[in-house]
């Protein structure tokens, strides 16, 4: 049954709100703000503020090894032999360099994220593209074309003191803005909707491990309970460290009163030196002092949890051991590296393919922004990524000049295998272009030994050879 503007606005707002609280758990993660587990609240009202939460924040090495990885270097038609200029300007025009990574992070760490396109008033020829937080956007698929249905961005405002409740609605022919007046959604007045009968809704989620009943699943998700084991022992270290890991003293035969400030106040030894200091009252049989000190705790106990833990989320997260600190042993070489980082190569082309589909979606969705339809040609882009494994530069050098003097590749392509970019490359070629011109002037000119590059210094005759040491008047017999 076809739903009115109305209803899919509540519809998507509804189904986002189920989210939020989830998405907002593990956005705390990846930022270290996560509430500490494993603790009795006795334990924390205790402590006070003396002993805080240490947080080890395994969650966001496990997202940002991954990320670090993941970078576009351009667009190419499928009956194209080189990136699309155009393409790779309007996507740095709409600084996509940095909003991309900001979209692989989101989407690593909350399941999706979604990039949106619109028109662009002061520039038709390079429509705007933004990267949106899962926070604030939601979109539903079509269940049977698998096709965006409908998106729904959220956001509130604040001016003096009051809050307004902003919404736009995607939808295949419109886009329309609200506003929330009275409890009710309503069409803000200042912005006029946009009929732009495009057939697509302007929306595209990039989504990380998509399922076919899952709109996307965090990286996080089997880590966070490891994370919170290992924040756990932290913290439970620092307590250890607090009261036991130090000396702690006794005293036998003094009492509270005994204890006082600089004013004479009496001050509680208990609370105001941690318990470093164990006092007991007065013997009525022996009202002697007798002081003493007890052995300190050995923490290597933790230390072995924590490298237990560690070793966990390594195999989890396919991560090198010497990326958590666990293993502190150099590689034996080059090729022990590569090994190393296989599992983490691999997953990150997983992404590099999934998050490419997403990519070249927007930019068919600003091709038809901005023409109107999308080219047939458009059907077979390809997203450009850099490497994801860490090769060295002799390595890639070895490899792409090996390739290119195999004529297996051109030209072109070993400069991009060796990472150069677009703009780089097309120095290069003109400046090609420019010596190949200047030695078909030489050779036009009856230079023939342009044909063959430069000439080789003269060799040295007989006579202008000399014994070391001997001077130009010697050697002539003066």
């Amino acid at each position: 049954m076809a739903r009115s503007e109305m209803e899919w606005l509540k519809h998507l707002i509804k189904c986002h709100d189920k989210e939020i609280r989830e998405l907002k758990r593990l956005d705390e993660y990846y930022e270290g703000e996560q509430p500490l587990s494993y603790m009795a609240p006795e334990l924390i009202q205790e402590l006070d503020e003396r002993v805080r939460q240490v947080v080890i924040e395994w969650p966001r090495l496990v997202v940002d090894s991954v990320e670090e990885r993941l970078d576009v270097e351009g667009f190419r038609f499928g009956s194209q032999a080189e990136a699309d200029a155009e393409l790779w300007r309007i996507w740095q025009a709409n600084d996509m360099d940095e909003q991309s990574q900001q979209a692989h992070v989101d989407a690593l760490v909350m399941k999706r994220s979604y990039a949106i396109v619109g028109t662009n008033d002061d520039d038709e020829k390079t429509p705007i593209i933004t990267v949106e937080s899962p926070l604030e956007v939601y979109a539903e698929r079509d269940p049977r074309t698998r096709q965006i249905a409908a998106g729904v961005k959220r956001w509130c405002e604040e001016e003096e003191q009051k809050k307004t409740d902003f919404a736009t609605l995607y939808l295949p022919n419109s886009t329309i803005w609200y506003v929330k007046r009275d409890g009710e959604w309503v069409e803000d007045p200042d912005n006029p909707r946009d009929d732009h009968d495009l057939g697509e809704v302007l929306v595209e989620p990039i989504v990380n491990r998509p399922r076919l009943k899952r709109m996307g699943v965090s990286e996080l998700k089997p880590i966070l309970p490891i994370s919170d084991a290992a924040c756990k022992i932290a913290t439970d270290m620092m307590v250890s460290a607090e009261f036991h890991a130090i000396p702690r003293r006794y005293a036998i035969g003094v009492g509270p009163e005994d204890f006082e400030d600089e004013q004479g106040r009496p001050v509680s030894a208990l609370k105001r030196i941690a318990g470093r200091i164990w006092a007991i009252a007065k013997n009525k049989k022996d009202d002697g002092v007798e002081l003493g000190q007890f052995p300190e705790a050995n923490l290597s106990n933790f230390h072995e949890t924590l490298k237990l833990l560690a070793m966990v989320v390594a195999s989890l997260a396919g991560l090198p051991s010497r990326f958590l600190g666990h293993a502190t042993d150099n590689p034996a070489s080059a090729d022990a590296i590569r090994s190393d980082e296989s599992r983490l190569v691999k997953r990150s082309e997983r992404k590099q393919r999934s998050f490419g589909g997403s990519w070249e979606r927007v930019m068919r969705l600003v091709l038809l922004v901005r023409n109107g339809e999308v080219p047939a040609e458009a059907m077979s882009l390809e997203t450009l990524w850099r490497d994801a494994s860490t090769p060295t530069v002799a390595q890639k050098a070895d490899a792409a000049v090996k390739l290119h003097a195999a004529k297996i590749i051109p030209l072109r392509q070993t400069r991009e295998d060796l990472g150069y970019t677009a703009v780089q490359i097309d120095r290069m070629e003109d400046e090609d272009r420019r010596v190949a011109e200047d030695a078909f002037q030489r050779v036009m000119a009856g230079d023939l030994a342009a044909l063959t590059g430069p000439k080789p210094p003269p060799e040295p005759q007989p006579a202008d050879l000399q014994p070391v040491g001997v001077t130009g008047d010697a050697a002539a017999g003066g």
